[in-house]
């Protein structure tokens, strides 16, 4: 299920930079991942790029979950809770 989510996720050097983007738009997976931590809804995000179907929201977190499995970003250690 994971593989068929991913399909959906594009990175080609001549478009958006390289940076990855949803497969037949220029819509970064970052800002649909950024959108989605400012607590919009997937049925809001849906609204705002109606051209978007639910698959590739979840195309999105999919890619960001391999990325999390691949690389580790550093996050500062708080104080006390």
């Amino acid at each position: 299920m994971k593989r068929k989510h991913l399909e959906r996720i594009s990175i080609n050097p001549t478009i958006c930079f390289g940076k990855p983007c949803i497969k037949g738009h220029r819509i970064w997976v970052s800002l649909i991942l950024d959108m989605l931590t400012e607590g919009m809804s997937v049925d809001e995000l849906l609204l705002e790029y109606p051209q978007l179907v639910r698959e590739d929201i979840l195309a999105c977190i999919a890619y960001g979950a391999e990325m999390a499995r691949e690389r580790y970003v550093a996050i500062p250690v708080g104080g006390a809770a």
